[in-house]
């Protein structure tokens, strides 16, 4: 069983990595209203992650490996899609964004960007 530790990693045995990024967890829909009044000024990341999806596990390590020291002041909100699908629901009615993921919403001035994270980590 050690080449699965190898493919899916072994948590116990990995040195902790310093974390640049803040995650705040996304757990409700009145959160959606408080990312939008946050947006006005700053502009705010959600991503969006099935827990149970191996690509979007993927993906998310290879997200957080993108950012450094400097970008420990952005706003960055993960939402776990398996747990709180009422709080993505919200999301892609207020913002018209289809559900899928793993997903990278970026909203600025109560406005939705979208960036595939898929097809940009994986080329």
């Amino acid at each position: 069983m050690g080449f699965l530790k190898n493919i899916f990693g072994d948590k116990t045995s990995k040195e902790v990595e310093e974390a640049y990024l803040s995650w705040t967890p996304l757990v409700s829909v009145e959160d959606i209203d408080t990312i939008k009044e946050i947006s006005k000024n700053q502009s705010i990341l959600i991503f969006k992650h099935s827990t149970d999806c191996g690509i979007s596990r993927m993906v998310i390590k290879q997200f957080e490996s993108l950012f450094n020291e400097e970008n420990k002041q952005l706003k960055v909100y993960y939402l776990d899609l398996l747990n709180f699908r009422e709080v993505s629901s919200k999301l892609s009615e207020d913002f018209q964004v289809i559900h899928e993921s793993p997903q990278l919403l970026v909203i600025k001035m109560k406005f939705l960007s979208i960036m595939s994270l898929i097809m940009r980590l994986l080329k």
